[in-house]
């Protein structure tokens, strides 16, 4: 016999920076009154958006569930607060709500009618929903996107300093392996152009290196050499000079704040180390090449593992599956990854897979299975392709080591097949 459906109201909230709309459903699909505007900046405005909800279910005597759609970091203050209030609230991924948008033949898009479209959303069985974290994984995710984004900043600002001594002082790059090392950072803010490294001398130089005395002046004699060339090819003005200061200026503030945010994340995780996060970080430390940095990443973008049935859904849920575009007789053959879901997770995959199918220092593979695995893929596929399929078993990989709770043992194919899969030859 088949189960009847429950029937409750939907409210769909369309979230914004400064204010949000409210609508209501009713599970026959009509949308009862006016959207009900939410300004964020005042307390009686949420609390009469409570008060409404918490009406309209007396009133109908049915149970209510509200829906919003994650919008950066917008929906969060108005979950809790809903939370808070014993209400049933669930996030929606943007792509569910914009593969359903598309439902009127008019092009309208205003915030009262995408508000009844995410409440006519609530109402259809089987809708995906997203996980919200608790707040010790909200915690340390917000701490790691910043300091990813910090990193980035710092990125940027290395290029746009290498590009400034390009014009200047192109000799100087080569002397240095890292132009953001502290001796090249050291020497760029005292001495940023040729004509000052020049009128400091070989033993001023040689100080703010800091190195052992032989090496450093050996690197300042090499500077008063590459200094006396640029005078003859570079150019440079005070614009320039400016900006080279103030370039190496600001890495390494960004480099101080990124270790300082780094210092935070471990804080937090030494200080709960019973905790999932602190367990499941530990866990996913014992693949080869996996870093800290790497598998707390991981660990904080996967949310709730609970959630998770098949590792399929997880390298899904990273956008890690390839994309599917057939239609009649044609078939696609260059398929990319979807790269739908976390960034982060993406990029913190890639790494630990180029980490896995290198070598150490003493010539040995990190992970010799997954390196053999790659290099035979390399043989009929682009090495890219090759490195996707490694994500892969990455991605199968951590999703046994979080379902079995358990570190990771290197285990060879021909090992595997003989201890999980049954023998068709057996009786």
């Amino acid at each position: 016999m088949k189960q009847k459906r429950q029937q409750y109201l939907s409210v769909g909230i369309d979230i914004g920076a400064d204010f949000s709309l409210m609508a209501v459903a009713l599970p026959t699909q009509e949308i009862i009154g006016r959207p009900y505007k939410i300004l964020h900046s005042s307390y009686r405005s949420v609390q009469g958006a409570v008060d409404r909800i918490v009406s309209l279910r007396q009133t109908y005597k049915l149970p209510i569930r509200v829906y919003m759609e994650s919008t950066g970091v917008y929906h969060l203050p108005l979950y809790h607060r809903f939370k808070d209030a014993g209400l049933e609230v669930f996030v929606l991924n943007p792509i569910v709500t914009h593969a359903n948008q598309n439902t009127n033949i008019r092009s309208v898009h205003n915030d009262k009618y995408d508000a009844q479209r995410i409440a006519l959303l609530g109402l259809r069985p089987g809708l995906k929903t997203s996980i919200i974290p608790d707040d010790e994984i909200a915690a340390v995710k917000a701490l790691l996107r910043e300091y990813h984004a910090m990193k980035k900043e710092t990125s940027m600002y290395i290029c746009r300093l290498k590009n400034q001594l390009r014009q200047v002082f192109p000799q100087y790059l080569p002397l240095f392996s890292k132009v953001n090392g502290k001796a090249s950072l050291a020497v760029l803010s005292q001495y940023p152009t040729p004509s000052t490294v020049l009128a400091a001398g070989v033993d001023a130089l040689a100080d703010v290196i800091r190195r052992a005395e032989a090496m450093a002046r050996k690197k300042a004699a090499d500077l008063l050499t590459a200094a006396k060339e640029a005078l003859s090819f570079g150019h440079g003005n005070s614009g320039i000079t400016f900006l080279i200061l103030h370039y190496v200026e600001m890495i390494r503030i960004l480099d101080h704040q990124t270790a300082t945010v780094l210092k935070q994340i471990k804080q937090n995780l030494s200080e709960h180390p019973d905790s999932v996060l602190a367990r499941q970080t530990r866990l996913l430390k014992s693949i080869p090449g996996a870093g800290f940095l790497t598998a707390v990443t991981i660990v904080c973008e996967l949310g709730d593992f609970a959630a998770f049935r098949r590792p399929k859904q997880l390298y899904s849920y990273f956008g890690l599956d390839p994309t599917v575009r057939q239609s009649g007789n044609s078939v696609g053959a260059d398929l990319k990854i979807s790269k739908r879901g976390s960034p982060y997770a993406r990029r913190s995959f890639y790494v630990l897979a180029l980490q896995s199918v290198s070598l150490r220092i003493n010539g040995e593979p990190k992970n010799p299975v997954l390196r053999a695995y790659y290099q035979e893929k390399c043989k009929c596929k682009a090495k890219m392709t090759a490195l996707g399929a490694v994500m892969h078993k990455l991605c199968n990989i951590v999703f046994a080591i979080l379902r079995d709770e358990a570190p990771f043992t290197l285990i060879s194919p021909q090992e595997y097949r003989q201890k999980y899969l049954p023998n068709p030859n057996a009786a």
